[in-house]
């Protein structure tokens, strides 16, 4: 039988331990959101035109800082807001009936044939478990604004870092923005994403409207976690998250304290596969894990 002072000392315990639905931003990241704000808008673009709200400007962009991570961005400092996306694998254990509120939910995910190909006996990402980004626009009708990470060497699947609510929160590149609206959006993310950051009001319908948001890709192949680096089985949001917080505690560590406004500079190669695709004259100018090919690191 428990004493009351250990039913105390469980409940001191429990109160002190950390969640992963409620980690502290740190420094360096909290150092980056502040810089990126107080830019106003980003010097680096990928690619503009984009909105972030239906009836807003298409001013928002896709940012590239120093260190070739992306960001969106709008203008005035502005961010991305969090629109909700329910798509995936429907009726999972964790469904609580929230995304039955959506009105636009598809049954699969853009990578949904690499998630099977990891056989671990899912058939598709889980929105109410795994916490997606909707990042990147595909489209064919014509004027249509289109952006496609993969081709500044953001990988499916990789780990992306979440500044909402001032939490952090560790998510995957899991899905695109499709055509089917009439201008091209941004801002979008799983529920049990949201819920993560703004809590159980969320719902299929109702998510997050104020452009606060800072979603952060990372390129190159040490961003995946592949089949074996997360729990893509896991059964709840903080089962999978937990998972993937140490891929993601690494991957920040790039976002140095001055921030990510600026244009491209040469990098220094602090960091592992900071000169992937750089240009190269030897050995010496790559980082230890890329060698020098045909004058790019690779």
């Amino acid at each position: 039988m428990l004493t009351q002072t250990t039913i105390q000392l469980l409940a001191a315990s429990l109160a002190m331990a950390p969640l992963a639905t409620a980690r502290d931003v740190p420094a360096n990241v909290r150092n980056f959101y502040k810089t990126v704000v107080g830019q106003g808008q980003c010097p680096n673009r990928l690619a503009t035109g984009f909105t972030a709200k239906d009836g807003g400007p298409s001013n928002f962009s896709y940012c590239q800082d120093s260190s070739k991570v992306i960001y969106i961005q709008g203008t005035n400092g502005r961010l991305a807001d969090m629109d909700i996306d329910c798509d995936g694998r429907q009726g999972g254990p964790a469904d609580d009936k929230r995304c039955g509120k959506s009105t636009d939910t598809q049954s699969i995910t853009s990578f949904a044939d690499t998630v099977r190909g990891y056989n671990k006996g899912i058939q598709d990402l889980d929105a109410n478990i795994h916490p997606y980004v909707v990042f990147g626009n595909s489209g064919s009708k014509a004027g249509y604004k289109t952006f496609d990470p993969k081709a500044h060497g953001i990988q499916p699947l990789s780990v992306m870092a979440v500044v909402c609510g001032d939490k952090l929160i560790y998510g995957i590149w899991g899905d695109e923005n499709g055509d089917d609206g009439p201008r091209a959006m941004v801002g979008e993310a799983s529920i049990s994403l949201a819920t993560a950051c703004y809590g159980k009001s969320i719902t299929g319908n109702n998510g997050h409207d104020e452009t606060d948001v800072l979603y952060i890709a990372f390129p190159g192949p040490e961003a995946v976690p592949g089949a074996n680096g997360a729990n893509w089985a896991a059964t709840s949001y903080d089962a999978f998250e937990k998972s993937i917080q140490a891929k993601g505690d690494q991957l920040i560590q790039r976002l140095g304290g001055s921030g990510g406004g600026g244009s491209p500079t040469t990098p220094t190669c602090s960091w592992t596969g900071h000169c992937l695709g750089d240009k190269c004259k030897n050995e010496n100018d790559c980082d230890q894990d890329w060698t020098c090919k045909n004058g790019v690191c690779a």
